[in-house]
């Protein structure tokens, strides 16, 4: 019976922010706990809980930690949780992580092959080690050195974390039977951007993966993982990448990352992605309709490591005085504190946002507003990315302000994007009978959202993410690379 290492160490570093990512930023879980928490769910640690009473395995699984993505991560987090999994790596027959693939430290700017470096040293070279990544990492060769499989996610929003484990699973547990040795080949071009952010719906990521299915599918390789990147990561191996697991090292993986790098070079420009200017999208939410028009403020979104706390766009939804309308959510934990000492069912004057970087989407608004709701922040989300998964935003408030129905506005002390209905409902938003939401997100949002939405816009409200596009200053990135130089050859 086979003895396998299995751990979650999850985050997306956005070295352009302030916000630093402390070890009191992470959810943990440990041992026991993330049995009980993960069993029967739809991730990555469901699956691989399911996975091991398949195929007969001993799972040492000592902790699942991840947090919002923010600023780079400390020092002193990154060694804890690190030293965490390692611990547990003697005697192991496997390894089955799940990684992210862009976190960044004080130290390591490639801090997940930092860790599997440190894995392979502990395990030695023939212990097999399989690993999970998000679609939007920034792949190393020292990632792909040290591992002997690397499998991303295939959708974006993300909502097959669970059959990627059991794929990585699969692929150990043959490794561990020696029926086959497996072996990563990677390919990168000079490209900051490209694959359309990711976006697997249309376009060069669709097709990419469409072929990856049929190589797989004909037995050419045993796992193909196309990764968009991610751009808000002044690192030298930033952008999109081709991993492509085979059974042993014989040049057909690097020949299939090679192609598929080749055809994503040829289409970097292309793009589904369109903005809404503000005044436009206020004009279309003074509209009636029988559904929500959605708003996604892109520029603001959490999920990116942006602060999650810009004002443009509330501002003016306030001065459009929008009738029914909702806004999720503004991170900052002292209006919470304000809306508590306020109370449920009184009015006040609450002071909220554009706490980090007033430059990156507005700088705090001063709303009179009733106290609706205050919520411990805990529910249990249940849409098609995590379902089953209890999250906590930590102390929550909803405020309505404005006259009539006017705006509901989510206030939350732990950031994150909006991903699932249940973030809005449990504070008492009804999410179908809304005529405007506005969501900070990029892409993550529509899995839930677009079932219950008229129209979907995206709206650039100034925050970090713009400040990024409009002026990044990338000093460790490789250059020259596209779209930042004029590159004419893949090279």
């Amino acid at each position: 019976m086979p003895t396998v290492l299995t751990a979650v160490l999850s985050h997306e570093t956005n070295t352009f922010s302030r916000f630093p990512t402390t070890l009191d930023c992470f959810s943990i879980l440990r041992g026991g706990d993330i049995s009980r928490e993960r069993r029967g769910t739809r991730t990555h640690l469901g699956a691989t809980f399911e996975a091991a009473e398949t195929y007969g395995w001993t799972l040492r699984h000592p902790i699942a930690a991840a947090a919002t993505p923010s600023g780079t991560v400390e020092d002193a987090a990154f060694e804890h949780l690190a030293t965490a999994i390692l611990a547990e790596a003697e005697g192991c027959d496997g390894a089955l992580l799940h990684l992210h693939g862009a976190m960044v430290t004080d130290s390591f700017e490639d801090a997940e092959g930092e860790l599997l470096r440190r894995l392979r040293a502990a395990l030695g070279p023939h212990v097999p080690i399989v690993v999970t990544l998000d679609l939007h990492a920034n792949v190393t060769s020292q990632m792909a050195n040290n591992a002997n499989g690397l499998i991303a996610v295939r959708t974006y929003p993300h909502i097959d974390y669970y059959e990627r484990a059991h794929q990585a699973a699969a692929l150990l547990d043959r490794a561990l039977r020696n029926e086959i040795r497996p072996r990563v080949a990677l390919a990168r071009r000079p490209m900051l951007r490209g694959l359309d952010g990711g976006r697997t719906q249309m376009g060069p990521m669709r097709e990419l993966l469409d072929r990856a299915d049929g190589l797989e599918a004909a037995g050419e390789a045993l796992a193909i993982s196309v990764h968009a990147g991610f751009t808000a990561a002044d690192i030298h191996d930033a952008g999109p990448t081709v991993a492509v697991t085979t059974d042993g090292a014989d040049g057909r993986g690097q020949a299939i990352a090679d192609s598929f790098m080749d055809y994503a070079w040829e289409h970097r420009a292309w793009t589904s992605q369109s903005w809404t200017p503000i005044p436009e999208a206020m004009a279309l939410a003074a509209e009636s309709g029988t559904a929500p028009l959605v708003i996604n403020e892109i520029t603001d979104n959490p999920g990116s490591g942006h602060y999650g706390d810009a004002t443009n766009l509330l501002a003016a939804m306030i001065e459009a005085k929008l009738q029914n309308a909702a806004f999720y959510a503004i991170f900052d934990p002292a209006a919470v504190q304000q809306a508590i000492a306020i109370g449920v069912g009184n009015t006040g004057a609450v002071t909220l946002g554009g706490r980090h970087d007033p430059a990156a989407g507005g700088g705090p608004i001063t709303v009179p507003a009733r106290v609706v709701t205050l919520s411990d922040g805990r529910f249990r989300a249940y849409g098609a990315m995590a379902g089953g998964v209890w999250r906590d935003h930590g102390p929550s408030a909803m405020l309505r302000t404005g006259e009539g129905d006017g705006i509901e506005i989510a206030l939350i002390s732990r950031n994150g994007q909006a991903t699932d209905l249940a973030q809005l409902t449990s504070l008492g938003i009804d999410v179908p009978r809304k005529s405007t939401i506005v969501l900070k997100s990029a892409q993550h949002f529509r899995a839930a959202f677009t079932p219950v939405a008229r129209r979907i816009i995206t709206v650039d409200g100034g925050g970090l993410g713009s400040v990024i596009l409009r002026g990044g200053r990338f000093t460790r990135l490789r250059r020259p690379i596209w779209p930042l130089d004029e590159v004419t050859a893949a090279g």
